[in-house]
C-alpha cells in the first residue's frame, strides 16, 4: 500500500536562459515584501509616516542577511572549513542556510541605524514590524523545502515530507516536515502578537519581544525533531539552548518593560502629526478660500441687481419730473395769452 505524502521539488531551482531562478531566493524575496507589507501599515495605524517602515528595511534586510548567514557557517563551520570541502561554498547564500538567531540580532542593528536615522524609537518600530517577520518566517521556510533540508525524523504520517536527494549524506524516504511545523507556528505567532498588541495595547518594545517568546517556545520543540548534524551541549542542539536563553530574556523583557514604562508610546514618529495637521490646515485654507470666493460672486451679483434696479427706476422719476415742468409751461402760457386778450 502506498502512503500519502508530500512530495518535495525534483530540484530547487529553474533556469530562465542564463538566469537561474531559485526557490529559496523568492520564498526570502516573498517573505520581505510580506514583513514591510504588513510593517507599513501597523506604523501607519500607530500614527508613523507611510514609507518610514520601507526604508528603514533598507537597512535592515541587508544586515539580518549577513547575519543570518554568519551565524549559520559559524555553528556548522565543518560544511565549509572542514577536509575535502570548499570555504567559497560559505558565501553562496542561495544554497540555503539561514540563521534566525543572527538574522533577528544584525537585523535589528540594522533597523537601529535606519530608526536613529528617520528619527523614530525603535522599541516602536519593532512592535510595529513584528507579526510581519514571523510571517515572512512562515513563507521563508518553504525555501527549506525546496532545497529538502531540515527535515525532521522518519515517520509514515499522511503529511509525512519525502526526501528523493541523496546529497550531503541524506537518506531517501519519508520524515516530519519541519519546516511545514515551523511555517504554521509561525503564522500562529503573527495572529497572537496582533490579537494581544490590540487586547493589552502593547508598547515600548513588548509586542516583538511576544513574537520572540512564543517563536522560542515552537522552535524549541520543533528542533528537537530534526535530524541533520548539529552541535549538541548537554544532550540538547546548540538551537535549543539558543531558544531557550532567548525565551527568557523576552519574557523578562516583557515583565520589566511592563513595570518601568507601561502603556504605549503616544507618538512614533515625531513630525508625522504635524504633517498631517499641515495637510488638514491647507485644505481647512482651500475650503475658506472657495467660501469667501462665492461670497464675494454672491455680493457682486446682488450690486448689479441693485444698479439695474436703479438704472430702471431712474428714468420714470426723471419723465415725471419732466411731465410736470410741462404743464406748468402749458399754464404759464395760457395765462399768458389770457392776460393779453385783457390788455
Amino acid at each position: 500500500m502506498e502512503l500519502a505524502f508530500i512530495p518535495s521539488p525534483s530540484r530547487g531551482v529553474l533556469h530562465l536562459g542564463p538566469v537561474p531562478l531559485r526557490g529559496y531566493a523568492f520564498c526570502i524575496i516573498i517573505g520581505v515584501f510580506v514583513a514591510v507589507w504588513l510593517g507599513n501599515k501597523r506604523w501607519v495605524a500607530r500614527g508613523g509616516r507611510p514609507g518610514t517602515v520601507a526604508d528603514i528595511a533598507v537597512w535592515a534586510v541587508p544586515f539580518g542577511l549577513i547575519g543570518g548567514r554568519l551565524y549559520h557557517v559559524i555553528t556548522d563551520y565543518q560544511l565549509y572549513f572542514s577536509e575535502g570541502r570548499d570555504w567559497v561554498d560559505a558565501f553562496k547564500i542561495w544554497e540555503g542556510g539561514l540563521g534566525i538567531w543572527g538574522a533577528i540580532a544584525f537585523g535589528a542593528v540594522g533597523a537601529w541605524i535606519g530608526a536613529r536615522r528617520r528619527g523614530v524609537p525603535m522599541p516602536a518600530y519593532a512592535d510595529a514590524v513584528a507579526p510581519g517577520i514571523a510571517l515572512a518566517q512562515a513563507i521563508g521556510r518553504w525555501g527549506n523545502w525546496f532545497n529538502q533540508e531540515l527535515y525532521g525524523k522518519a515517520t509514515d504520517l499522511p503529511w509525512a515530507v519525502e526526501i528523493t536527494s541523496t546529497a550531503d549524506g541524506r537518506v531517501p524516504g519519508t520524515y516530519h516536515p519541519t519546516f511545514l511545523y515551523e511555517s504554521l507556528w509561525c503564522i500562529g505567532v503573527a495572529l497572537l502578537v496582533i490579537w494581544a498588541d490590540r487586547r493589552f495595547k502593547l508598547g515600548h518594545g513588548r509586542a516583538f519581544a511576544l513574537y520572540v517568546a512564543a517563536y522560542c517556545a515552537g522552535r524549541f520543540w520543533i528542533e528537537y525533531m530534526r535530524v541533520d548534524d548539529a552541535h549538541h551541549i548537554l544532550g540538547l542542539r546548540l538551537n535549543n539552548w539558543t531558544a531557550l536563553f532567548v525565551f527568557l530574556l523576552a519574557v523578562l523583557y516583557i515583565v520589566l518593560s511592563a513595570r518601568k514604562r507601561p502603556g504605549r508610546e503616544a507618538v512614533v514618529e515625531p513630525g508625522a502629526e504635524t504633517a498631517a495637521g499641515d495637510s488638514g490646515s491647507a485644505a481647512d485654507k482651500d475650503v475658506k478660500g472657495t467660501k469667501d470666493a462665492e461670497d464675494a460672486e454672491g455680493a457682486e451679483d446682488g450690486a448689479e441687481k441693485t444698479d439695474a434696479s436703479g438704472a430702471t427706476e431712474a428714468p420714470e422719476d426723471t419723465s415725471g419730473a419732466d411731465e410736470a415742468d410741462a404743464a406748468k409751461d402749458a399754464e404759464g402760457v395760457t395765462n399768458g395769452a389770457d392776460s393779453a386778450k385783457k390788455g
